[in-house]
């Protein structure tokens, strides 16, 4: 998929240290109150060995610059992070779309609650709040929010049912 010379594809190990950058930018820039938890080289072991090896990963990237990122795990959007330079540029839309192209059935993810930047960018690609959380189920244990979406289907609800 290329567009201004903007590519999405499958992430590889190759894509690590990019995707390794994108992320850790994106947390310091976008979640400064998050506590910092693990080492750079400890994230990039995790996006090595755990993020790339048990994840449908997919990267945007212009040249060889990874852009974004987002990781799927069966029906959980996993990861989503752009890197700050190219926010508002309609990359994680992208990101998001394919996303629910892959998983047709539905998604869901979860969001700190105070990420209201994330929230409301979830809620406009159709996810719904199902539940928020006190972080006991995070290691950052910062509260959190669930959100799922779900395709939508054939409208049954006026259809008359002798019919």
């Amino acid at each position: 998929m290329q567009e201004h010379g903007v590519v999405i594809q499958r992430g590889t190990g190759a894509d690590a240290v990019g995707i390794t950058s994108v992320h850790l930018r994106s947390r310091r820039q976008a979640l400064p109150y998050l506590p910092v938890l693990h080492s750079d080289e400890e994230t990039l072991r995790w996006i090595t060995d755990v993020v790339l090896e048990t994840h449908e990963v997919w990267v945007v990237r212009r040249n060889t610059s990874i852009l974004a990122f987002m990781a799927l795990n069966d029906d959980v959007l996993e990861q989503l992070y752009v890197d700050p330079a190219h926010l508002g540029q309609g990359i994680g839309s992208r990101l998001v779309c394919l996303a629910q192209e892959r998983r047709p059935k539905g998604l869901q993810l979860y969001t700190f609650v105070r990420n209201t930047r994330a929230r409301t960018f979830y809620e406009h690609h159709g996810f719904s709040l199902v539940r928020t959380g006190d972080g006991s189920g995070n290691e950052e244990k910062e509260p959190d929010a669930l959100y799922r979406w779900a395709p939508e289907g054939p409208d049954t609800s006026s259809r008359d049912p002798a019919s």
